[in-house]
């Protein structure tokens, strides 16, 4: 009892965490394979949660015991670190949230059939209203708001499923065959999905900013085992809900022959339609609310997280700024990363395909490289020898680096060559 005290107690970067992991990797890549490939995808899906899984737990191990962000320990590494992970978040600023966004705006029209509306007004609203949200409300209102947008997502996704699994599987088309998993497109996917699964490596920073600021509203600094319990509940949480989100995508259109698009409009259209024709139109809320409230909260902690991620870089570049531009830099660089990314979209129009293709590209080129990082920064004297990562989890890392460098390095061939 006095476990699951504590654990609703410290919720908030395992909670964050989960929240912006469950977007695009899932409600996008999940669905799709499972739609296309069937359930044999669970495979890679649980080979990058679990080989990915060092890289984030550092996050919060590094900050809980030094109390300085992972970011902070790259400047100790040396310079070099610093402005590596500055340049990955400045070619991340372009990409990310502007696929995020478009993945949203393209479920709102669709869902609130306001057709009269284009993709790029309606992400201009989106902007707008997250931008104020985050500026007004800062980390509490954010870490509070997402406790009822992950219980409502948890229940309309169970229920889906639920649904999903009663009805049975569609019946394949007549002569139906499965397309081949290691041919170039398959391989692609499979790679773009291990890329954003659970989400992309660097974003192991965005948990350790979320701690600091989770240390300074509590009464009490949870303790090292405490904090990975919290982180712990939220990313087995992002491994339950891709799983649920494959099986959705398998059990209504694999074997249906159906081509989800990468028009985010037209994806929207087709996730909500073909589900609501096998489950009942009577489910038609049930998955509209999964998948917007998958998107809109993957929108807002990512924003957070970019922003606060590009004022510790600053403050870190320029420490003699920092007492001068502390109050005004974040709201400043939320609007910033807003406008940018508004641009984004604007000059890509309604193509999501393109802008996620390309964020996956960069995440994933860079993620064994992050992972080292991290790595580098759990195992400094910066953290006392009982508290640094223990044999089986050193295995791990080295095997996740190991994992990654491989297909990063065949991605990068497949898709230069």
């Amino acid at each position: 009892m006095n476990t699951i005290k504590k654990l609703i107690k410290n919720l908030g970067p395992g909670l964050l965490f989960a929240s912006m992991a469950i977007g695009t990797s899932h409600l996008v890549l999940s669905t799709k394979a499972g739609a296309q490939y069937g359930w044999i995808m669970v495979i890679p899906i649980l080979l990058a949660n679990i080989f990915k899984y060092p890289f984030f737990e550092f996050g919060v191990r590094y900050t809980n015991i030094t109390n300085l962000t992972l970011i902070e320990g790259y400047l100790k590494r040396g310079t070099a670190y610093l402005y590596f992970y500055a340049f990955i978040t400045f070619i991340s600023t372009f990409t990310i949230l502007a696929a995020l966004y478009t993945v949203t705006a393209g479920l709102f029209i669709n869902l609130f059939k306001i057709f009269d509306f284009t993709l790029i007004q309606v992400s201009l609203g989106l902007f707008i209203f997250i931008s104020g949200l985050l500026i007004i409300g800062k980390y509490k209102f954010l870490e509070l708001s997402l406790k009822m947008i992950v219980t409502i997502l948890f229940v309309a996704l169970i229920a889906t499923t639920a649904l999903v699994l009663f009805n049975g599987q569609t019946a394949p088309v007549t002569n139906f065959k499965a397309p081949p998993i290691f041919n170039d497109a398959g391989i692609l996917f499979l790679i773009g999905l291990m890329g954003w699964m659970p989400t992309t490596v660097e974003a192991s920073s965005w948990v350790s900013l979320w701690s600091i600021e989770k240390f300074k509203i509590s009464s009490e600094k949870p303790t090292l085992k405490d904090a990975l319990l919290e982180f712990n509940v939220g990313y087995i949480l992002t491994a339950v809900f891709a799983i649920f989100f494959l099986i959705i995508g398998w059990m209504t259109l694999y074997g249906t022959n159906t081509i989800l698009s990468d028009s985010a409009i037209i994806f929207a259209d087709q996730l909500v339609g073909l589900f609501t024709s096998n489950i009942g139109s009577w489910a038609y809320i049930l998955i509209a609310i999964a998948a917007f409230a998958t998107m809109f909260s993957t929108c807002m902690t990512a924003h957070d997280a970019i922003a606060r991620v590009s004022v510790d870089i600053f403050t870190l570049i320029r420490p003699d700024l920092k007492k001068s531009t502390e109050k005004y830099t974040t709201p400043i660089i939320i609007v910033l990363l807003a406008g940018i990314n508004f641009t984004v979209i604007s000059a890509f129009g309604a193509n999501m395909g393109q802008l996620v293709a390309l964020a996956t590209f960069v995440s994933f080129i860079v993620a064994p490289l992050i992972g080292y990082m991290n790595y580098k920064n759990v195992t400094s004297d910066d953290l006392p020898l009982e508290y640094r990562p223990n044999k089986p989890l050193k295995i791990l890392t080295y095997s996740g680096i190991i994992f990654l460098s491989l297909f990063s390095l065949y991605y990068f061939w497949i898709v230069l060559f």
